[in-house]
């Protein structure tokens, strides 16, 4: 039995999330099914994170235990052959100690939001950017997402739906940057809350648009009230970025 560690590249438009589930097509289930095919084994596959429905990733990270003998090469070129039509690609494969994990053995997650901000609507990168009609100001996005940085209670910024056992996170990166005709906004923590990046998101692009002053970020992170969010930016935009080890 090998454990193999996987780095994934998928458009999150097609599907419902990395996590398998019922009668849903899923980053997971596509790769699982791929194995199968190759190997006759039905391995698990584990990932450093789980984005959700139209999310997508840059360079995701993954494991899958699997007994068939196979070169990391064979392995990669067999499931990117067999995971099509599916919009997802294994960049590299390579063989990990047993007790290695993709999930429990991460030490750190980056994430990419784009955000277009011009009036004509996206033609090329239609459901890979958020598209905003109006200019947004870079530098008061900046100065807003300056009181998210740090240890804080990110409850405001927590869908209902999340399962953390604490809301409590330390940030520690948030920046934003101007790339051409998008407003790129990046984050990195050792882990973050379901939403929470796109949430961060969401109000920082209404301090861009004038509706939210930057003090207003830290006000809504003093809340410690999902009431108190501007609003959660579509996941179109967000990209998973890198896992670090």
């Amino acid at each position: 039995m090998t454990r193999w560690r996987l780095t994934v590249e998928y458009d999150g438009g097609p599907f419902m999330g990395w996590q398998r589930q019922n009668q849903a097509p899923t980053i997971q289930l596509a790769l699982e099914d791929a194995i199968a095919k190759m190997t006759g084994e039905r391995a698990t596959v584990h990932g450093a994170g789980r984005t959700d429905a139209g999310v997508h990733a840059l360079a995701m990270e993954a494991h899958a235990d699997i007994a068939k003998p196979l070169t990391a090469t064979r392995l990669r070129e067999g499931l990117n052959a067999l995971v099509r039509p599916a919009l997802v690609t294994v960049l590299a494969v390579h063989p990990v100690a047993d007790d290695w994990h993709a999930r429990f053995s991460c030490t750190g997650r980056r994430y990419l939001y784009r955000l277009l901000d011009r009036r004509p609507p996206p033609a090329v990168d239609r459901g890979r950017v958020w598209h905003v009609p109006v200019p947004l100001d870079v530098a008061r996005m900046s100065e807003g997402a300056a009181h998210l940085v740090g240890l804080h209670d990110f409850t405001t910024f927590r869908s209902a739906h999340c399962q953390s056992a604490s809301p409590v996170k330390t940030l520690a990166a948030l920046t934003v940057e101007r790339v051409a005709a998008e407003v790129h906004v990046r984050a990195a923590a050792r882990s973050f809350l379901h939403h929470q990046v796109r949430s961060m998101v969401g109000c920082l692009m209404m301090v861009g648009r004038g509706q939210w002053s930057p003090d207003d970020i830290a006000r809504a992170r003093d809340a410690r009230d999902r009431a108190a969010l501007g609003l959660n930016a579509p996941p179109e935009g967000l990209y998973f970025v890198e896992a670090t080890y």
